[in-house]
């Protein structure tokens, strides 16, 4: 008996990362996971943003960031400026960092539609690595004689039924997603 179990995991280990890539993908309301990807220099060494600070979106248009120590705060600005991708000038009282979010333009959101195509893409190449290495794992199996030929026919169509049902999920979220970028 083939397991397909771990082929269905890599699977969804993919789709999940997809998930997260999204999260980061920017739309026309602040969320703290626009800062998701920022490194900030603190401690002697490069520490991801929420490890350094508390990250809050009170307003649709603002992101407030509240470093935990406040000699961190230059760092915390300088790392967010520094990040061109997000295009935010983030300002200080000393205390707290508080970045507007400027409204997209509409060929700023096409462009941003045009990220998430890309972002499926690689999803989608993945997943199909993953469809390959099955496949490849079963027929190496059937030529070894440890599976017979059914068995392999079997996970041919188990791991192509879990792909289309990982396509499906893949469309729903990324129109979802292009759903709302094009809101403005």
């Amino acid at each position: 008996m083939f397991d397909t179990k771990p082929f269905e995991e890599k699977m969804n280990q993919a789709f999940e990362h997809f998930e997260d890539e999204l999260k980061k993908v920017r739309t026309g309301r602040a969320h703290p996971g626009m800062l998701e990807g920022i490194t900030v220099e603190a401690y002697g060494s490069r520490m991801p943003l929420n490890q350094v600070a508390n990250i809050l979106a009170p307003e649709p248009q603002l992101l407030q960031v509240t470093p935990f120590d406040p000699t961190n705060l230059k760092a915390v600005v300088a790392a967010i400026r520094d990040d061109q991708s997000l295009g935010f000038n983030p300002s200080d009282d000393g205390r707290i960092v508080r970045i507007p979010v400027p409204q997209l333009t509409t060929e700023r959101r096409q462009q941003i539609a045009k990220q998430l195509g890309q972002k499926v893409e690689d999803c989608r190449v993945a997943l199909r690595n993953v469809r390959h290495d099955a496949l490849k794992a079963a027929k190496k199996a059937k030529d070894d004689k440890t599976i017979p030929e059914n068995e392999s026919q079997r996970v041919e169509r188990v791991v192509d039924d879990l792909m289309k049902d990982m396509q499906v999920k893949i469309d729903a979220a990324t129109k979802a997603k292009e759903t709302e970028i094009m809101t403005i």
